[in-house]
């Protein structure tokens, strides 16, 4: 990887309302090291470093809107409430003073079960059919009632990012929480206009969801949705098995007001549909672009020789080559790329792609999942 064919990573990239100084978003991360759900002074010197460190966007950990249970652990940080945004008030503004960007994702958990199992959320937990995976039921079935609550509790936090002074903000549609429950057929049995047997049928619920929040912060304020495939309770889940079924579900959420599909995967270079074009195809992120237009965020073991589950599972990783992420941004596959571990143990990752200090390169060790580096 040369001086040269890394300046792709650092091209300026503006969607909206959002300018940023180069192509690198640290990706949301849930930590619980938020006490009684308040982000306090660690919270926002984490984000500051990270600002400092030349993050181009960073993405906040998962934040819950106002609803009963839209949490499952108690170290996941509200995103309502007057002392938690005090606290993400705190969070911007350090993260301002140091010339970064930012956007809270703001979270509904759904029937996930709780990290903890001795703990309980704060009220009952619901989800599209009481269920978290199929045949596996957790909490109660949705009501209109509260599914008309729920979409105005995302309006309300995506609102208070605005008024806070967040550059962003990003709907947390993935991994089988409550939003994905309702994309995925193994979570979604209803019956009403929220349900359905087609993928486009299932994403009314996100379709309206993000017309409110669009209606609640105007027009030219850049929103974010992540969006997987996979799911914690499936990792071989795919909601889209063709093209056109990618397009069904994601094009209705870009006209409803979707400005950048952000696409999680577990490695950024796999091929979404290889079937088609081949095993160097374009991953879920190029896809995502290619039927809808949007721009689009990849992610997935950036950087790093192990992926997503066998790092958290405790194995050590080391820093890999970036040769074939920059070969897949020279060709605009995608806009932005993600990175998740190795920002966590280090806050000057992005300096040192920049500089291509490799020697400098940390690998991402889970010892660092236990504090705020």
């Amino acid at each position: 990887m040369s001086s040269t064919s890394n300046d792709v990573l650092f091209r300026p990239f503006s969607v909206k309302s959002l300018e940023l100084k180069n192509r690198i978003v640290m990706a949301p991360m849930t930590r619980f090291l938020a006490p009684e759900g308040i982000p306090n002074e660690s919270n926002a010197a984490y984000y500051r470093r990270r600002a400092q460190g030349q993050v181009g966007l960073i993405l906040s950990e998962g934040t819950a809107v106002g609803r009963a249970a839209s949490r499952n652990h108690p170290g996941i940080p509200f995103f309502h409430g007057e002392p938690a945004l005090a606290g993400w008030k705190a969070v911007i503004d350090a993260v301002h003073d140091e010339g970064g960007r930012m956007g809270p994702q703001i979270w509904h958990t759904g029937s996930a079960e709780p990290v903890d199992p001795d703990w309980l959320p704060e009220g009952t937990v619901e989800s599209p059919s009481g269920l978290f995976a199929r045949g596996g039921s957790h909490g109660k079935t949705m009501s209109e009632e509260d599914i008309a609550d729920t979409v105005a509790a995302f309006a309300t936090a995506a609102a208070d990012a605005k008024r806070l002074g967040f550059d962003t903000v990003e709907i947390h549609g993935a991994h089988g929480y409550l939003v994905d429950q309702f994309f995925w057929s193994d979570t979604n049995e209803r019956k009403d206009r929220y349900g359905g047997s087609g993928i486009r049928d299932r994403s009314r619920f996100a379709a309206e969801l993000v017309a409110e929040i669009r209606r609640a912060v105007g027009p030219d304020f850049p929103i974010l949705l992540r969006v997987s495939q996979w799911k914690l309770k499936d990792y071989a889940a795919r909601l889209a098995e063709t093209p056109q079924a990618l397009e069904d579900w994601l094009l209705p959420l870009v006209e409803a007001g979707i400005d950048v599909l952000h696409c999680s995967q577990r490695r950024f270079w796999d091929p979404e549909f290889p079937e088609i074009d081949g095993e160097n195809g374009l991953n879920l992120a190029g896809w995502a672009k290619k039927v809808t237009g949007a721009s689009t965020i990849s992610v997935g073991s950036v950087g790093l020789t192990n992926d997503f589950f066998s790092s958290y599972g405790g194995e050590r990783s080391e820093v890999a080559g970036l040769d074939q992420l920059i070969e897949r941004m020279e060709r605009e596959e995608f806009d932005l790329i993600a990175v998740g571990r190795a920002l966590i143990s280090d806050p000057h990752w992005v300096e040192k792609v920049r500089a291509n200090d490799r020697q400098a390169f940390r690998g991402f060790d889970t010892t660092a999942i236990n504090e705020l580096v």
